[in-house]
């Protein structure tokens, strides 16, 4: 079967499939049984399955079949945020707020509009922020292991832009990106924007398999590992030093450079020191002040080895020049006068509690998590898909995100992550009791 028609084969169940003609929750034809049905070879009916798969229109299960997804929009990379009955808890994304920020905000702005040059916020600042400020962030970061220059310290509008402008900077449409089987779902989007190819890593339960990585890269040509060491996201894990010192080395021989993700590593209070110290030459850090201080404060930072600065200043000139002139005078304030420092015990205490009343609430389910994150990583029984339980919890009013979201691979697990950060505390336990009931209650 040519190219042309096993596109219009795709094409016919994409179309039935969205129309409703075939509904939710059907068992497609077996790959062989599709096969024979349209006379084509088993590895073309594997693919059209596959490209169904990418689509987000079905699901395949081992040892059961493909089935049409339950396409209630509360998964995927871009989840609905609308619900079929009035919200309960939203556990599909972390939005740390503490009591009282409003009110530092307004003291804080108050304190900016009275003192020193207001009219300078409303200058272009140059690509990557001013000196001054990228030496409050470098000073910044001695708290977290790592020693570099202002120079090297680039300001973006958020993690995402600084995962951006270094991928945008060091890397071309082709090259292999080895990122953890369950990962980020961020970094998916921006490798498929940028033409990257994803080489997932598989993950044990206390990080990535470094062997499996050392044989990735002697097969392919790995441009640049993407890895959260500390506090990952979904699965919790810190990487102990010697795993580390492996990383590093791998890195070194075979000449792959690392983008480090800084995001949630604020939350373990005495990690091992960072990849980023232990090769810098070749670490690329990346962080920001979403989750420690406030999701609505677009400010974050990469910090690169001294032979990719003036690439990525440039490249960041192309884009959108870095943070705001406002945003960054705040952000460096509350850095400066011990805010973001203070505001990071609270998150710590906070995180610690909700996972107290996480692994209350869920007693008997399978959760991975560390014990200071706002993360849960939910396995599921065998007979429990994905996204029909995110389907049953939406009619439940909650929402949730599934493994789909995460997974750089083929293999999707069969696993929810709920974000513990959102909820207020006092009606967190309440909700995830609910999740619970909801779960056991579908039937095998």
């Amino acid at each position: 079967m040519g190219p042309s028609s096993y596109k219009a084969v795709v094409h016919e169940f994409a179309s039935a499939i969205r129309s409703g003609a075939i509904p939710t929750g059907a068992r497609l034809p077996t790959h062989r049984a599709l096969a024979r049905e349209r006379g084509m070879a088993l590895a073309t009916a594997t693919r059209v399955y596959a490209e169904l798969a990418a689509l987000g229109l079905v699901v395949g299960e081992p040892g059961r079949g493909t089935f049409v997804r339950v396409r209630s929009g509360y998964d995927g990379l871009e989840p609905s945020r609308t619900l079929p009955v009035p919200r309960v808890a939203d556990l599909s994304f972390n939005q740390p707020l503490a009591p009282g920020q409003a009110d530092l905000l307004r003291q804080a702005l108050r304190t900016m509009a009275v003192s020193g040059d207001v009219e300078a916020l409303l200058r272009q600042h140059p690509p990557g922020g001013h000196r001054h400020d990228r030496a409050a962030v470098a000073t910044y970061l001695l708290g977290r292991g790592i020693d570099t220059a202002p120079r090297n310290v680039l300001l973006t509008s958020g993690t995402q832009q600084a995962l951006d402008i270094v991928l945008h900077t060091l890397t071309r449409p082709g090259d292999v990106l080895a990122v953890d089987a369950l990962s980020y779902p961020g970094i998916k989007l921006l490798a498929s924007a940028h033409g990257l190819d994803l080489a997932p890593i598989p993950v044990t339960a206390t990080g990535p398999d470094l062997d499996a990585l050392d044989q990735m890269c002697c097969a392919r040509p790995v441009r640049a590992i993407y890895t959260m060491p500390t506090v990952h996201n979904p699965l919790g894990w810190v990487l102990d030093r010697q795993q580390r010192d492996r990383l590093a080395a791998l890195a070194h021989s075979h000449n792959c450079l690392i983008i480090e993700d800084g995001t949630y590593a604020f939350l373990e209070a005495s990690p091992p020191p960072p990849l980023q110290a232990l090769a810098p030459e070749r670490t690329c850090y990346v962080a920001g002040l979403s989750k420690n201080v406030a999701p609505g404060l677009r400010f974050g930072f990469a910090v690169l080895p001294e032979r990719h600065v003036e690439a990525a200043t440039s490249g960041l000139r192309t884009v959108a020049w870095g943070a705001p002139g406002v945003v960054t005078a705040l952000a460096t304030r509350w850095i400066a006068d011990g805010t973001v420092t203070r505001l990071e015990q609270d998150r710590r205490e906070d995180a610690a509690a909700r996972q107290d009343i996480a692994r209350a609430a869920l007693a008997g389910l399978d959760l991975t998590a560390h014990p200071v994150s706002y993360i849960v990583w939910l396995g599921l029984e065998s007979h429990q898909r994905p996204d029909h339980v995110a389907a049953v919890l939406a009619e439940k009013g909650i929402l949730i995100s599934t493994a789909d979201a995460f997974a750089t691979g083929p293999h999707r697990p069969r696993a929810l992550r709920l974000a513990l950060a959102t909820p207020p505390r006092d009606e967190l336990g309440a909700a995830l009791r609910c999740l619970k009931d909801a779960i056991e209650t579908i039937p095998p």
